[in-house]
Order: C-alpha cells, then structure tokens, then sequence
C-alpha cells in the first residue's frame, strides 16, 4: 500500500491506497514541535489500527509539506522508521508533469502543484482548485496542463479567530449553515457573514479568474477541496466538484512518476 501524507499549516491528512483506490485516511495536526520518532508513533498507530491494512504493509510513501520544521522531521522519521521503503517528498527537483509559469517556480506551495496535478488528471484544463485550509487558496491551471498562478486570501478559521479577537461583543461560534442570510442574533449573523461571505469571495474571484483562464468561462472546471470546503461550498455558485482528497491522489500520481 502507499501512504500518502499531506502535512498543511494546521492540519496533516494521511491516506492509504491500494492501487488507485483511497482505502483509508486520517486527519491530525501539524504539531511543528513533534520529533521523528512521534510522528512515527502516530503514523504507526494510524496504520496498525486499520482493519483494512494488507499484510505487506506499506511499501511506498509520497508527501508534501509546507510547514518546514515539520518536513525536516518526516525526513528523518522516514530514515529511521521507513529506511527500505521508497519515499517521494514533492519538492524542487521531483517530477509532477506539471510546467510552473511562474516569476519564482519555487515559491509555489507544493501541495499547490499537487493539486493541479490531480485537477487536470482527473477533470481535464482549464481548471480553478480552490482549497479551503489555513488559508484559501486559489490555483488557476490552464488547458494546457500549466500551473499558471493564483491567488490567497486568509483563510475561514483565521479570518473567525481574528474577529472574535478584536471585536469586544463579538465571539467564536460553531460555524453551520445559517437559517438565513439576514440574521436575528448575534451568533447568527456571524454565521451569515462568514458562510456567505466566504462563497461571494469564492465565487467573484474565480468568476475573474475563468475569464482570464478561457474564451469561454463555463469550460473552466472548478474543483474544492480542503478541510473546510464542507462548511461553505454548497452556497458557492461556480464549484463543480468538491474533492476532498485532491491532495492525496495527487500525491498518489507523483509517486507513480517518481518511485
């Protein structure tokens, strides 16, 4: 099986595939202060705890990682703990089939690239991911294949934890659709402001970017993903799929090209 592990600012998603199919998958946090040898421990209690894990174990693990401190602990837990077995760390160098036109090629997050990578295999160009992380990120990729940029904006958990921070009578909520977008209460407005807020942004900015990407917007296929995609991407007009494991299979893609 491979293992797959996406380790983003706040959370790292882990998955196994058995073939191309996704057979399972967790969700921990990106503890930046977690040494190889605790990372190993929870990788291994993930896995060894999985009715579904083959006998063989794993033999192969592809990652990406934009937390660095983190990355530099993976790489050593694979040393230690997956010394035989063949390991993919998407960055500058490792082969995705995917050309960055970009100022800096290597200023772009590789779970960004990941993505693009997946969105074009699986949906075809021009393609818009967004992925709703700590940060929601925006990746235009054209018909082409080519990462070609985009944009970021502050993410959800940021933007709520922000607000309840400088506002006096405002606080954290629970966030869920609200009942509707005019609010009665206090904790339901936030809620109207941020679900709806966060679907105009999504839908604006890929509107601008569709009709950069295409002659024709509506051949732009988007694609959502990211942790926090389920809180607002059913009141996003211009989502045509919601992919949570966007990251994953693309890793599953790199390694295939790679290992």
């Amino acid at each position: 099986m491979l293992l797959a592990i996406d380790v983003g600012n706040s959370d790292t998603v882990l998955g196994l595939f058995e073939g191309d199919s996704l057979v399972e998958h967790w969700r921990v946090s990106s503890e930046s202060r977690r040494t190889a040898d605790e990372w190993a421990v929870v990788i291994h209690g993930l896995i060894n705890s999985s009715s579904l894990m083959a006998p063989g174990g794993v033999d192969g693990v592809a990652m990406c990682c934009t937390v660095p401190t983190v990355q530099h602990e993976m790489r050593q837990m694979f040393r230690r703990h997956y010394g035989d077995v063949p390991a993919v760390i998407v960055e500058p160098g490792v082969k995705t089939g995917v050309p960055i036109r970009m100022d800096n090629p290597k200023e772009v997050g590789s779970d960004r690239i990941v993505n693009a990578l997946a969105a074009v295999q699986l949906y075809g160009g021009p393609a818009v991911v967004v992925d709703f992380g700590t940060a929601t990120t925006f990746d235009a990729v054209s018909a082409k294949g080519e990462y070609v940029g985009g944009a970021i904006a502050p993410g959800i958990d940021i933007s709520v934890e922000a607000l309840s921070r400088r506002g006096a009578q405002l606080h954290m909520v629970e966030i869920v659709k609200p009942r509707s977008v005019i609010a009665k209460n206090t904790t339901e407005a936030l809620r109207s402001g941020i679900v709806f807020g966060f679907a105009g942004q999504v839908d604006g900015i890929v509107d601008r970017m569709a009709q950069e990407l295409a002659d024709n917007a509506d051949d732009v296929t988007v694609v959502a993903t990211g942790g926090l995609a389920p809180l607002v991407v059913d009141e996003c007009e211009t989502v045509d799929v919601h992919q949570p494991w966007l990251t994953l299979v693309g890793l599953r893609m790199v390694f295939e090209r790679n290992a």
